[in-house]
């Protein structure tokens, strides 16, 4: 399928006539080269990770790894933060990618983080936010100096404020007014003693770069992206599916509906969409039109406080 749409970047200066409209494939290539160019920018880094939930951000991401250093292996490990709240679907994907791969695959539990006493869960029960202190345990047990993920720009107002080359402090912790700027390609690597970069290959790609470019390097992607029938319970503009960890409340009524996941994260906090999408191609033609983000659409714990993101990410959210 060969679609056609613009973006802002393409935008004409003020007296010109308009351009066409970019097709997929040349404005891809610009994004996927920009990308290319960030993951080669890692090897001045000791001890990079690539952070791999098996969603599809980190399965695009991965998968521009893979092709940078082409025909050698990726010079990374990939780390998993698992709530122990994933999706099973998505836990299988995560492990058969990695064995085709043949990248070491590093698992760190929440669970573990709760035993630990390091985390403790609030009265929602969700375990999305905990994430942040099994990701800096896990980052100081490696050592990593570099923590690589799919984080992308126009996912939530927060992320847009985020250099691809993102400092943390020996906290974990993101401050918004020391991010340098990032003129004409050129990154910022200097880390200090127990610091770290968290880098953002994707930051300049959207939702619908994401699906165009799944659609022409024909990326797999786990079952619950695409239309399926799910039970699921109507709430506060929101579609809460019925799971063992999500039963429906008393009184509730459920109904199994078609739908799809725009993105896939802790089971307490992220909802389906009503769609009949069962392709790729499908997905993309539905996303061009959507006026929410992916975000804004499916994530309550985003949804309860505009200003969510940003706090924790100060506190070192990924």
């Amino acid at each position: 399928m060969r679609l056609a749409y613009k973006s802002d970047d393409d935008a004409p200066v003020s007296g010109e006539a308009s351009p066409a409209p970019v097709r997929v494939s040349a404005r891809l290539e610009r994004l996927e080269a920009e990308s290319v160019y960030i993951l080669r920018e890692l090897s001045g880094f000791a001890r990079p990770a690539l952070l791999f939930s098996g969603g599809k951000d980190s399965a695009v991401l991965l998968h521009l790894a893979i092709k940078a250093f082409a025909p050698q292996k990726a010079p990374f490990k990939l780390l998993h933060i698992d709530t122990g709240h994933n999706f099973p679907e998505v836990l299988a994907f995560r492990d058969t990618r990695a064995r085709q791969t043949g990248l070491q695959l590093i698992v760190r539990d929440v669970e573990d983080s709760i035993r630990r006493g390091s985390v403790r869960i609030g009265p929602d029960g969700s375990r999305n936010a905990a994430q942040a202190v099994t990701l800096l345990e896990a980052q100081q047990e490696f050592e990593f100096d570099a923590l690589i993920g799919g984080a992308r720009r126009d996912e939530e107002r927060a992320r847009a404020k985020e250099r691809v080359f993102s400092h943390r402090d020996a906290f974990g912790a993101w401050r918004p007014r020391a991010q340098r700027p990032e003129l004409w390609g050129l990154f910022n690597r200097h880390i200090g003693v127990g610091e770290h970069m968290r880098v953002f290959p994707l930051s300049n790609w959207t939702e619908a770069d994401v699906w165009a470019y799944i659609i022409q390097e024909q990326i797999e992607l786990p079952s619950l992206y695409y239309a399926h029938e799910r039970e699921v319970v109507r709430r506060d503009g929101f579609l809460f599916p019925v799971t063992s960890l999500t039963p429906a409340e008393n009184g509730a009524t459920s109904e199994r509906i078609v739908v799809r996941f725009r993105t896939v994260g802790d089971i307490t906090c992220t909802c389906p969409v009503e769609s009949e999408a069962g392709s790729a191609e499908q997905v993309l033609a539905e996303t061009l039109i959507a006026t929410v983000s992916e975000r804004g659409a499916t994530r309550m714990d985003d949804r309860a406080n505009s200003a969510a993101m940003e706090r924790r990410k100060v506190e070192g959210y990924f």
